[in-house]
């Protein structure tokens, strides 16, 4: 109301300057009625990510629902033709395919029709922050395509979004890199600079205690046992990634500091956890440690937490728009959109085939059990995977300018050699 009644206040303050021919404050007024109006469009489009990330978090309850409740509850779909031949076709890890590739086609949509957007005031704005009314009829549109296609176009789906699944991740980790990078900047500052550094020092300290303690702990309960040979193995490189990744950021020619390799070693030792986690329950390395029944308290809670870690990484990774762009220096006007529409919306695209990977373990046709998500010796190994690059990555980015350093004094010193006559 008080916005309101300002802005109220300011047309008739202009009716009134254009009255009496003062045009240097009538331009003035409109100059703060556009700010105003800016300023409301650009609260609308940050509202907004949350509409998109209830979406997405819907989407994951209907793939879940229709996996594990769906052939029970919803008979009618029995009667559909791409739902008549086998259960498989609609429910279970079809049923999490269809609606996958539902969500996709909506986030596809949305990521065409917003990807030019730069202005506020363009039509790409008022599409992706207003007409929900519209934009919730396509949604269930979406949804409903899917179960009316034929059976081979979700198979084909189902193999591009192991690849979709992929680039999430790897999404995933550049969002990642450039968390670490902007703590190390901002809590460690430059030995020149007279900032304090001890927040970063903490947060380092914790760091590294947490990935010790984390690897003491998955020794403990994973390893214990000299069979355990995969578990020993995993859980040895990943301790010696993160031994390399804090003895190369602390090196004199490097130099960047403790923080970083910190939360990098966290992060890893999560990935090698969350492997272990995704383990097959038949040998004695994880029986032990999991409940014998598939819908105890814990097994749901687990599920819920998961489908939110899911949601949360996607909606984190969405709304880092900035990450993903090349010209990271440009100046913000306060006309500009506050984030990239359009790599919001792919990630939410990738990220509706990588849930999908998650709910049938990366397996098209894996036998998904109630109540359990990632588990399988496919989901172990992506994540193995996914930790080893991660790490790669990291070690990369914090040698290749020590390298390209290296080459380019190479060069020079080339150059200032005259050649003997």
């Amino acid at each position: 109301m008080r916005l309101s009644s300002e802005i109220i206040s300011k047309d008739s303050g202009a009716e009134y300057y254009a009255r009496n021919g003062d045009i240097s404050k009538l331009e003035e007024l409109n100059v703060i009625k556009q700010s105003d109006d800016m300023h409301v469009q650009g609260k609308k489009s940050l509202r907004a990510r949350y509409i998109y990330g209830f979406i997405f978090f819907a989407t994951n309850l209907v793939a879940w629902f229709f996996r594990d409740y769906g052939a029970k509850f919803l008979l009618p779909l029995h009667n559909l033709r791409a739902c008549k031949t086998d259960q498989d076709e609609c429910f279970h890890a079809g049923g999490v395919l269809r609606v996958s590739l539902g969500g996709f086609i909506f986030f596809v949509i949305m990521f065409a029709t917003t990807s030019g957007a730069r202005k506020l005031h363009e039509f790409q704005n008022t599409w992706h922050s207003r007409w929900w009314i519209l934009k919730f009829v396509l949604y269930f549109a979406s949804l409903v395509v899917p179960f009316i296609i034929p059976r081979s176009f979700v198979l084909l789906y189902g193999e591009v979004a192991r690849i979709g699944a992929g680039i999430f991740l790897l999404l995933q980790l550049i969002s990642m890199l450039e968390f670490i990078a902007w703590c190390n900047s901002n809590w460690m500052p430059h030995p020149q600079s007279k900032k304090c550094g001890i927040p970063g020092l903490i947060l380092a300290t914790i760091s590294f205690i947490a990935s010790y303690g984390g690897i003491i702990m998955m020794y403990l309960m994973y390893a214990s046992n000299s069979t355990c040979i995969f578990n020993i193995f995993t859980i040895t490189w990943t301790a010696i990634l993160v031994k390399v990744m804090m003895g190369v950021s602390l090196h004199s020619k490097v130099n960047e500091g403790l923080l970083s390799s910190g939360i990098m070693g966290s992060y890893i030792v999560f990935l090698c956890w969350s492997a272990i986690q995704s383990e097959p329950q038949t040998g004695k390395c994880q029986a032990h440690w999991r409940s014998n029944t598939d819908s105890d308290w814990s097994t749901i809670v687990g599920f819920l937490i998961a489908i939110c870690s899911i949601v949360m990484a996607t909606f984190s990774t969405g709304i880092d728009t900035r990450s993903f762009q090349f010209k990271k220096d440009q100046v913000h006007l306060e006309d500009d959109i506050p984030y990239n529409y359009g790599i919001f919306h792919f990630v939410f695209a990738m990220g509706s085939m990588y849930f999908a990977m998650l709910f049938i373990s990366w397996d098209l046709n894996h036998p998904t059990r109630e109540w359990s998500m990632d588990v399988g010796w496919a989901s172990t190994w992506i994540k193995i995977i996914n930790e080893w690059f991660a790490a790669s990555i990291y070690l990369w980015k914090l040698l290749s300018p020590v390298m390209l350093k290296k080459v380019e004094n190479g060069e020079e010193s080339a150059q200032h050699i005259q050649p003997s006559v």
